[in-house]
């Protein structure tokens, strides 16, 4: 049997190539997306890390057994103590000062994405929250080495190389392929149909609140 990150894809697979061949992402392997889409996207991003955060900080309240909790608290402590900063000086790199991005309006796409996945741990369990972060987490690890692969084919010069590089880079594949192993083993052997089911709507909401994240970048210039 697929795995469960592969079986939830399966279902929903025009959503999904959606998003991870949405023109923002192609742009950025051919290096045609306008600059200042991807800074608002970047700004975007950064305030999407603190609901990201806040996000592990409900898994934690969901945990059941202390290693969820301890892979909770980690979760908060790389995006608080490790991803923001590097966000920062990546955004500084791109002219945006680094000061201003806490005072910064949300987006109502990124809103809606991320407040969508704070309500669907508040639903549901561990599982539920974990599945409505999937299409970023698994997919941005999807999106990297696709890109990657598609700029080395170009020539490998693209003003996007280093969030491309961050993202196939092996510490965040093996974030993903940890996680891949986790979501299995929190839904377990024999997850009914019908349970499947509602984490499959879950992705699928998830992935096309993904979709207007990039869109959102575009729509900004």
């Amino acid at each position: 049997m697929p795995d469960l990150f592969e079986r939830l894809k399966a279902s929903c697979p025009e959503d999904w190539e959606a998003y991870t061949r949405h023109p923002f992402v192609l742009g950025m392997a051919d290096g045609t997306l306008p600059e200042p889409a991807f800074r608002y996207y970047l700004e975007q991003d950064y305030l999407f890390l603190i609901q990201f955060a806040r996000a592990y900080s409900l898994a934690g309240y969901k945990a059941r057994t202390l290693e969820d909790l301890k892979r909770a608290k980690d979760g908060i402590a790389a995006i608080m103590d490790v991803e923001l900063n590097l966000h920062v000086d990546f955004c500084r790199k791109w002219g945006i000062d680094p000061a201003s991005l806490e005072d910064l309006p949300e987006d109502p796409a990124n809103m809606a994405y991320t407040r969508y996945v704070l309500e669907r741990g508040m639903a549901g369990n561990l599982l539920d929250l974990h599945v409505a972060l999937l299409p970023c987490m698994l997919g941005y690890g999807e999106i990297g080495p696709a890109l990657n692969e598609a700029a080395k084919a170009r020539g490998g010069e693209t003003p996007y190389a280093g969030w491309i590089a961050m993202y196939s880079g092996p510490d965040y594949q093996a974030a993903c392929a940890d996680e891949r192993q986790y979501i299995d083993r929190l839904a377990g052997d024999d997850l009914p149909e019908a349970r499947f089911d509602e984490l499959a709507q879950t992705f699928r909401d998830a992935t096309r609140l993904e979709i207007k994240f990039w869109q959102m970048g575009l729509d900004a210039v």
